[in-house]
């Protein structure tokens, strides 16, 4: 659907029923994937197997016109309609291999003169089953033999001006039946609180969990409060940690709180440095003073908010605060810094901006300060070069459904600025809606069967890796759920595949050493997914803290095109199991893919390089970093001739590379006479930039001897003071 409204109304030839005659039908033959022959008379009766299932699509007309219209079952009442052109395509993931027997295509009168129906095992590798070249709309039967798991009408010709439109695409044909098929959909869970205006006890619920969550930093709780469409009055949300509060309107504007969202930091005697893992989404707020706060630190998001007002972002008292996300926000007043130390904003409208600390970034943001860096610190670009926002429950009706927003390319402003964001909406009974208690057997079966998964509020420990091997997968969670892996496996692996969307979870390390905690695509993937890229939102990653954990590298990027838009990636300095060795965990993010993003990286405290980059034509928009505090003497961080691991290394055999807005703060705790070479690493060629760099001691506890490569001057001469060293721009 369209930011800046619907398409045309246009009248089109009323559709007609009649069998697509046999001189139109070609079949094609095809080896290799698709096992061709008659079917045996000891297989069951062919059965409609792809309604209610996953179904993508080249392209949409419109918001009336999704994918998962096509297989809906209502025959002439929705529809999907693709953009005015040849060559778009319509698929169905019927959720495991079947044996094909026959398709029926309901045309309306916008319909497919030319096309061919394929099939795929993988979703990637189609072999073409039957040839359709002289189509004359209504309705068409379609003989298949073969077998598969993805059915794709792909279009090559159309009969009118208009797209490819279907009412209906109906695969038919037989499984083989080998164990129960998982539902989807469900309710979603005991921590889960639906409100709707009318709800009687709506602050005394907020206020119970709130009194459980505030200091909960390392604690089991999960819980989210979603709020129906409607106007809820009084009311002050406070949020603890591991907890989401959200509409369940499609626009922030559907649901209203007069009242607040807050976070503050009482619990930690005004120190907001702590206030990790939790999250507000899709509301408008009208703040009682004026004034919404929301105090937070790392892992901390606020999406898709309406603050008719100002927002605060230091607690009471104006104490440290330690860096934040916004993205999809207008905030209608100023937005106080105050003592924030960094920040990023990303796709918003805001009414101005109070003080810099050490690093403000800036991409996409109307009202945004201009770029200033070294004094004040904002680094601003006009634009996010490509942006997603994250994928989200809603109502439609009384039915709940996740909205998948669409890509934006040189992004401005908010999605929603202009009426309803463009997007497909895909229903919860095409997701297995995950529970505690679940097992990674049954969550790899959910998708294996072509179910999405939605996290329910909760801890889960998988002795298995979750994969996630079909394209347009949607992995969400919801009140930061949690996956532990155990035994060592790494937690999730995404296929090379398009458009895979993971959103609000948080990965665990466990006792024993995982050599990755997420992985994206295999060694060595080469796909190209520029039109449909992976993207990873609120995804925090965690290596002790709530107890002794071990990964050798967090996150490792294979694929290209992937977009990582706001992650903390953390190895424990505080809490439960930690120590130089306890909680070792050598590096935290990988890239070996090509065009990757980074929008919002936070990475902390690894025992060697915290962000290593392999891949050409990397860029990353504002990085925050602290080196390990706990390192316990020089020795510990000595590489080779160089002192110390960078915070951010690109690797000398990349030639393109651009970063914005970065930052890197020792504060070496067990011994303050360990010194840095440098902050940043990366070959000098013409190719390679960096803009607004900053490397600072906290209170002269080690420091950096310059800021990137030999450039930069030492922190040594502050002393104690926590001044930065900048860099403008390098080379």
């Amino acid at each position: 659907m369209s930011s800046v409204g619907s398409p045309p109304v246009l009248r089109r030839p009323a559709p007609t029923v009649r069998r697509a005659t046999v001189g139109a039908l070609v079949a094609s033959l095809a080896g290799g994937l698709l096992a061709l022959g008659p079917a045996t008379t000891a297989q069951a009766a062919p059965a409609l197997l792809s309604q209610g299932k996953t179904a993508t699509a080249s392209s949409t007309e419109g918001a009336a016109y999704a994918a998962s219209a096509a297989v809906d079952g209502n025959l002439t009442g929705t529809r999907w309609a693709s953009q005015w052109s040849d060559n778009q395509w319509l698929q169905v993931d019927l959720g495991r291999s079947a044996t094909l027997s026959s398709a029926t295509l309901t045309w309306e009168g916008a319909y497919g003169k030319g096309y061919q129906i394929q099939a795929s095992e993988n979703g990637t590798d189609w072999r073409t089953v039957a040839t359709v070249t002289a189509g004359d709309g209504g309705t068409d039967e379609v003989s298949l033999s073969g077998t598969g798991r993805y059915v794709r009408m792909n279009g090559q010709t159309r009969a009118t001006g208009y797209g490819f439109s279907l009412w209906e695409f109906q695969v038919y044909g037989t499984t083989d039946g080998t164990g129960p098929t998982l539902p989807g959909g469900g309710d979603l869970g005991p921590n889960v609180h639906v409100f709707d205006p009318s709800t009687p006890g709506i602050q005394a619920k907020l206020d119970q969990v709130f009194k459980e969550q505030e200091s909960a930093q390392f604690g089991n709780g999960r819980h989210a409060f979603l709020l129906k469409p409607g106007t809820y009055n009084g009311l002050n949300a406070q949020i603890g940690f591991y907890t989401q509060i959200a509409g369940l309107g499609l626009r922030p504007g559907d649901t209203t709180i007069n009242g607040d969202v807050t976070v503050d930091a009482g619990w930690f005697n005004g120190n907001a440095t702590q206030n990790f893992w939790r999250g507000a989404e899709g509301l408008t707020l009208n703040p009682v003073s004026g004034t919404d706060r929301w105090a937070v630190s790392q892992a901390s998001s606020f999406r898709r908010m309406h603050v008719k007002g100002g927002l605060n972002l230091a607690p009471n008292g104006y104490g440290w605060a330690s860096g934040g996300y916004i993205a999809d926000s207008k905030i209608d007043g100023q937005i106080g810094n105050y003592s924030q130390q960094q920040w990023y904003t990303r796709d918003s409208s805001i009414g101005g901006w109070s003080n810099s600390v050490w690093n403000q970034t800036f991409s996409g943001v109307e009202g945004a300060p201009a770029t200033s860096f070294p004094e004040p610190r904002y680094t601003t670009l006009d634009t996010t070069p490509v942006s997603r926002e994250k994928p989200y429950l809603y109502l439609d009706g009384n039915e709940y459904k996740v909205f998948a927003p669409a890509k934006r390319v040189n992004a401005r402003g908010t999605t929603w600025a202009n009426g309803t964001p463009q997007g497909t909406s895909v229903p919860l009974s095409q997701f297995y809606v995950v529970k505690p208690g679940a097992t990674a057997a049954t969550i790899n079966q959910a998708l294996a069967q072509g179910l999405h998964l939605l996290f329910t509020p909760g801890v889960y420990h998988v002795d298995q890796t979750i994969n996630v091997n079909r394209a347009d997968t949607i992995v969400l969670g919801l009140g930061l759920a949690t996956i532990v892996p155990d035994n060592g496996v790494t937690a999730m692996k995404v296929a090379d595949v398009d458009g895979v969307r993971l959103a609000g979870f948080l990965i665990d390390a466990g006792p024993v050493n995982s050599p990755t905690l997420l992985e994206l695509g295999p060694q060595n993937a080469s796909a190209d997914h520029a039109a449909n890229p992976t993207t990873v939102q609120d995804v925090y990653i965690r290596v002790g803290g709530a107890g002794a954990g071990k990964a050798t590298t967090s996150v490792v990027v294979n694929s290209d095109d992937a977009i990582i838009d706001h992650t903390w990636v953390w190895r424990a300095d505080h809490g439960e199991g930690v120590g130089w060795e306890t909680n070792r965990a050598d590096y935290g993010v990988r890239v070996n893919g090509d065009d990757v993003l980074a929008t919002g990286l936070f990475v902390e405290h690894f025992n060697k390089y915290d962000v290593e980059w392999y891949g050409e034509r990397g860029r990353t928009i504002f990085y925050q970093n602290e080196k390990a505090y706990d390192a316990p003497n020089q020795a510990a961080i000595q590489n080779g001739a160089t002192k110390g691991y960078a915070a951010y290394r690109v690797d000398d055999s990349v030639n393109t590379h651009e970063a914005w807005g970065l930052g890197s703060y020792c504060n070496y705790n067990v011994d303050p006479n360990i010194r840095q070479d440098h902050g940043f690493k990366a070959p000098v060629k013409p190719g390679v930039k960096f803009h607004s760099l900053l490397v600072v001691s906290l209170g002269g506890m080690g420091h950096y001897n310059h800021v990137i490569n030999d450039t930069g001057a030492s922190t040594v001469p502050s002393g104690t003071s926590t001044v930065p060293s900048t860099v403008v721009s390098f080379p």
